[in-house]
C-alpha cells in the first residue's frame, strides 16, 4: 500500500543505518511518502502528535527489501531442460536439443509486449509478497535490436502497472545471438552499441550491463560495451567471475560499476580493486544453488576489505528460476557463510548501493518511506526460516 501520513509505534525497527541499527519500542513517522522521524517512541517529538497512531504490538519494521539482480522479463520456461539434465543429458546434449540461451531467446522474440508483460508479473508479485519495494530488470533475451527495447518497455510498464520502483540495466552483451554466432565484432557493432543508443534515447535504460565470461564476452568487448555506456553518461556493472576468472571484476572497478556480481571465482586483485572503486559486490546463492556450483564467493576477504555485499535473485528461466527474496537472504547464509545481519544489509542498504539509489534501504528522516512490516520479534529471523513469509504489511513512499 501507499504509505500514509501515520505514526507507527510498539515496534522493532530495524534502521539498517548501522548494521540492524536496532531502536526497542520504537516508532516512526511518516509525512508525504518520507520518513519524517524514527526514534524510541517515549522521545518522539511534540510535531508528530497530529499523526493518525498505529500500534504494532511490536512487530519488526524494516526498509523495504530490494532485489537488485533480475531477469524477470522472458519468454519461455526451462523446465524440460532441467528434467533432462536430471536424467543426465549433457549441456552440449541439452543445447543440441535447442535448450540453453537460444530457447529463452527464441521465445522471447516471439512474445508481444502484452506476453511478455503478462508472464513477468506473477514473477514480481512474488516478490511484492515477500516485502520487496524495488527491483531491477534487465533485457539480454532478445539480443536484436526490436527485442531488446520490447523487454526494456516492459520493465518500464512493471513499474507502472505494480507499486514498486523498476529500474532497468540494458544487458545486450548476454550473449551471441545465433545469426552472429560466426561474427562477434559485428554483432557488437550492428546491434549491442546501436540498441544501446536507441534504448538510451527512449529513456528505457538505467544502467549498462554486461557478462565477462569464456561463454559470452571477453574483457576488451566489455570495455568497448563500457566506454559506450559512459559517452551516454550511463552507469554501468557487470556479471564477473561466475565460472571462471577473466578479471572482470577489476575492469569493472576501474570504471567505476555500481557493481560486480556473481563473483565465485573473484580473486584478491579483483577484491582490492572493488574496495578502491566501492563497488558493490552482488551474491547470487540461488544461480550457485541450481548449478550445483561448489566454488563460492570470497565472502571472508569482501568482508575484510570492507566491500559491501548485496543479494539478489537473479531471478531468470536457467540458472536462477527463483522469485523469493527471502530465499535467497537464507541461502546466502547457508552456502556463502553470510551472517543473518549482512543478508538484511545485503537486500536493504547495500542493493541500494548497487543500484545507486540513496533514498532507500535504510529508515532515517528524509528518506522514501519504503518499509516491510513483519510478525516477527527480531529481524533475524527473516534469513532463518525456510519456507515462510512473515510479512504483514508492504508500504510504497514517494519520490522526492
Amino acid at each position: 500500500m501507499e504509505a500514509p501520513d501515520i505514526l507507527l509505534r510498539n515496534a522493532t525497527i530495524a534502521t539498517m543505518a548501522d548494521g540492524y541499527g536496532l531502536i526497542e519500542d520504537g516508532a516512526v513517522a511518516i509525512r508525504g511518502g518520507r520518513i519524517d522521524w524514527v526514534g524510541p517512541a517515549g522521545e518522539a517529538p511534540a510535531e508528530v502528535g497530529d499523526l493518525e497512531s498505529r500500534d504494532l504490538g511490536g512487530a519488526v519494521i524494516t526498509p523495504g527489501l530490494i532485489d537488485c539482480h533480475t531477469h524477470v522479463v522472458h519468454g519461455g520456461d526451462r523446465a524440460s531442460e532441467f528434467e533432462m539434465r536430471l536424467k543426465g543429458a549433457s549441456y552440449e546434449e541439452v543445447a543440441r536439443a535447442g535448450g540453453g540461451i537460444v530457447s529463452t531467446v527464441r521465445a522471447t522474440r516471439a512474445a508481444d509486449e502484452a506476453e511478455l508483460l503478462a508472464r513477468a508479473l506473477p514473477r514480481v508479485d512474488a516478490l511484492i509478497a515477500e516485502g520487496v519495494t524495488t527491483i531491477e530488470i534487465k533485457s539480454g533475451y532478445g539480443l536484436e535490436r526490436e527485442a531488446e527495447l520490447r523487454m526494456l518497455r516492459v520493465a518500464r510498464a512493471i513499474g507502472r502497472e505494480r507499486a514498486i520502483t523498476v529500474r532497468t540495466s540494458y544487458l545486450g552483451a548476454h550473449a551471441l545471438p545465433p545469426e552472429y554466432e560466426l561474427d562477434r565484432a559485428g554483432y557488437l557493432r550492428d546491434v549491442c552499441l546501436p540498441t544501446m543508443e536507441a534504448a538510451a534515447s527512449e529513456g528505457l535504460i538505467d544502467a549498462v550491463d554486461g557478462f565477462c565470461e569464456g561463454i559470452a564476452f571477453s574483457p576488451d568487448e566489455i570495455e568497448l560495451i563500457f566506454e559506450e555506456a559512459h559517452a551516454l553518461k550511463l552507469p554501468v556493472k557487470l556479471h564477473a567471475e561466475q565460472l571462471s576468472n577473466l578479471g572482470g571484476a577489476a575492469l569493472a572497478a576501474r570504471h567505476g560499476a555500481l557493481s560486480a556480481d556473481h563473483l565465485e571465482w573473484l580473486d584478491a586483485e579483483g577484491v582490492a580493486a572493488m574496495a578502491e572503486a566501492g563497488t558493490v559486490a552482488v551474491l547470487l546463492p540461488g544461480a550457485f544453488y541450481a548449478l550445483r556450483e561448489t566454488q563460492a564467493p570470497p565472502v571472508a576477504e569482501l568482508r575484510a576489505k570492507g566491500v559491501p555485499m548485496a543479494v539478489a535473485t537473479d531471478c531468470n528461466p536457467g540458472t536462477s528460476p527463483l522469485t523469493s527474496i527471502l530465499l535467497a537472504m537464507n541461502m546466502a547464509c547457508t552456502f556463502f557463510r553470510l551472517t543473518p545481519e549482512e543478508a538484511l544489509s545485503g537486500v536493504t542498504r547495500h542493493a541500494a548501493r548497487a543500484l545507486g539509489l540513496d533514498d532507500r534501504g535504510v529508515i532515517a528522516p528524509g528518506m522514501r518511506a519504503d518499509l516491510a512490516i513483519w510478525d516477527a520479534r527480531h529481524p533475524r529471523e527473516l534469513a532463518y526460516r525456510i519456507g515462510f513469509n512473515p510479512l504483514i504489511e508492504r508500504m510504497v513512499g514517494a519520490e522526492a
